[in-house]
């Protein structure tokens, strides 16, 4: 990993856990920086996913009150607020982030600041000179998304998407890697869904050829799905959902006590700091980074109050949470 762990930011991380082990008993008290952060470069897409807020068009109060892509004056004010204490910054949150122009800059001075950086994009719209300029930038890993093998498959649940681009996007960034000898991961993803499943062991067989170095089964988040959805797999333990005795579908249970809000936000593309991907309307923002320190927002009565709620699993997001 290229994450540089200086003193200040193991310290940080140690306090961070020991923050959160209070937190279990009670005590709810952050004297801790985030260790993790994600970043919010864009919030559009050019794709329809059937699960994703912004593909689903749930999403149109942030094109109206918020920004498009994050600018370089909020992008700075975050890198300059996190470059101490964080371990890692993840480039997505639900927009597709490489309609962010400035995204490759962004990375390189993440990875100059020594912080692990990942990727996550549909892939559509990188070229061989943008798969040179992430090689370039220092990403650490890069994540596909690619839940089909053919284009029936693969638009079943990424509307609006291209197989072949997905697969050259893949090729341009195995080649530009092995070109320029870089260390970035190639990290292939597959959501399991059931118009997919008969191809499960044909990724497995096929991913390195495809040019990943990698490959991650994921399961999918799914709205309106208590009376069952044509996306979910045919065999529960492939799924985060589980029939009950009354004949519903309901979201597996999970181990309480998250830890997630201890040690890291969401800040979305206008600078607005949520406490985890789980936010996806903003119902739970703790304040904006362009109006007050990330330190403050991080530690203020907002944050510690959902924190608590959290630990129960009181607030909506936390119901759906799947960790």
């Amino acid at each position: 990993m290229s994450v540089v762990l200086t003193k200040y930011r193991v310290l940080n991380a140690i306090r961070c856990y020991a923050s959160y082990a209070l937190g279990r008993f009670g005590s709810v008290r952050i004297f801790h920086g985030p260790v993790f952060v994600s970043v919010e470069p864009a919030a559009v897409c050019q794709l329809k996913c059937p699960a994703c807020p912004v593909g689903m068009g749930e999403s149109e109060r942030r094109k109206v009150n918020g920004e498009r892509t994050m600018s370089r004056e909020v992008w700075q004010r975050v890198l300059g607020e996190i470059r101490e204490t964080a371990l890692v910054v993840q480039f997505y949150f639900q927009g597709e982030p490489l309609l962010n122009k400035d995204l490759p800059q962004m990375v390189t001075e993440a990875h100059e600041a020594g912080i692990y950086t990942i990727l996550s994009t549909n892939a559509q719209a990188i070229t061989p000179d943008l798969a040179e300029a992430l090689v370039k930038s220092g990403l650490d890993r890069i994540i596909v998304s690619m839940d089909g093998l053919t284009q029936a498959t693969y638009e079943a649940y990424r509307v609006g998407g291209s197989l072949d681009k997905c697969k050259a996007a893949l090729h341009y960034l195995r080649e530009a890697k092995d070109q320029l000898r870089g260390r970035m991961t190639i990290e292939l993803q597959c959501l399991r869904l059931r118009t997919n499943e008969r191809e499960w062991a044909q990724f497995k067989h096929e991913y390195k050829a495809l040019g990943a170095d990698r490959l991650v089964f994921k399961t999918a988040q799914l709205y309106d799905y208590r009376n069952g959805h044509p996306l979910m797999p045919s065999e529960e333990r492939f799924s985060r959902y589980t029939m009950g005795k009354d004949g519903l579908f309901h979201r597996k249970r999970l181990r309480k006590g998250c830890r997630r809000v201890w040690s890291g936000v969401v800040i979305t593309t206008n600078g607005e700091v949520l406490p985890c991907c789980y936010d996806k309307g903003h119902q739970f923002a703790h304040g904006n980074i362009m109006n007050a320190p990330l330190k403050e927002l991080f530690g203020n009565d907002k944050a510690n109050a959902f924190r608590r709620a959290a630990l129960k699993e009181q607030p909506s997001i936390c119901k759906e949470c799947y960790r």
